[in-house]
C-alpha cells in the first residue's frame, strides 16, 4: 500500500463519517461544521485523482461561500429545529428509495466500466495526458470552445435567478427615507426653487 492509497482511505473514511454526522448531529451548527469537513476531505480526494480545479472549487465556492452562508443563516435565524425533526421519519421511505436508486446507478456505471473497458474509449472528448495539459487548462478548453454557448446560458440563468430572488425578497419600509433618483432627475427650476416674499418685520 503506497502513500497515495493511505491518504485516499484516510480522506474517504473521514468524509463518510462526517457525512453521517451531518444528518445525525442534533445541533444544526455542528451539522454545518461537519459539512465543511466533508468538503475539505472531498477536495483532498479530488487532488489525489488529479482534478485540482474541482478541489479548488470545493474550497473556494462551497466552503468559502455556501457553507459559511449556511452557518451564518443557522446562527442568526431563530428556527425551531425540533419541530422540523419531528416529521423526518415519514420521509424515510422516500429517502431510502432515492438512496437505492443512486446506489444502483453507481453500480451500473462502475460495473459497466469493469465489464467492458472499451466503453471508456468511446468518450467524445477523452481526458488529455496530465503531463502535457493540466486538468484546469483542459476544462477551460472544453468550456470556452465546444460548450461556450451553454456556459453563457448557464451564467444568464444564474443571473436571472439572483435578480429574481432579490426582487421577491425586497420589502420597502414606509418609515425609512430612501433616495428617489427618478424624481430628482425630473426636477425643474420651478419645482426646485420656491420664491417667498416676506413682508418687512415678519418672519417666514
Amino acid at each position: 500500500m503506497g502513500l497515495q492509497a493511505i491518504f485516499f482511505y484516510l480522506f474517504a473514511f473521514v468524509a463518510v463519517a462526517s457525512a453521517f454526522m451531518v444528518i445525525s448531529a442534533k445541533n444544526p451548527v455542528h451539522s454545518v461544521l461537519f459539512l465543511i469537513l466533508v468538503f475539505f476531505n472531498s477536495a483532498g480526494l479530488f487532488l489525489l485523482t488529479g482534478a485540482e480545479f474541482l478541489a479548488m472549487i470545493l474550497l473556494v465556492v462551497y466552503i468559502g461561500a455556501v457553507a459559511v452562508l449556511f452557518l451564518f443563516v443557522v446562527m442568526m435565524l431563530e428556527i425551531d429545529f425540533a419541530e422540523f425533526r419531528s416529521g423526518v421519519l415519514q420521509y424515510a421511505p422516500i429517502g431510502i428509495l432515492v438512496g437505492i436508486i443512486v446506489a444502483a446507478e453507481l453500480i451500473v456505471v462502475i460495473g459497466g466500466s469493469v465489464i467492458t473497458p472499451e466503453a471508456t474509449k468511446a468518450i467524445t472528448m477523452p481526458i488529455p495526458n496530465p503531463a502535457v495539459r493540466s486538468n484546469t487548462a483542459a476544462l477551460g478548453d472544453v468550456l470556452y470552445t465546444n460548450y461556450v454557448y451553454f456556459f453563457e446560458i448557464a451564467g444568464l440563468v444564474l443571473l436571472v435567478a439572483m435578480i429574481g430572488a432579490i426582487v421577491l425578497t425586497l420589502r420597502h419600509r414606509q418609515d425609512v427615507k430612501r433616495q428617489n433618483i427618478a424624481s430628482q432627475v425630473a426636477r425643474t427650476p420651478k419645482t426646485a426653487v420656491e420664491v417667498v416674499k416676506v413682508k418687512p418685520g415678519q418672519g417666514i
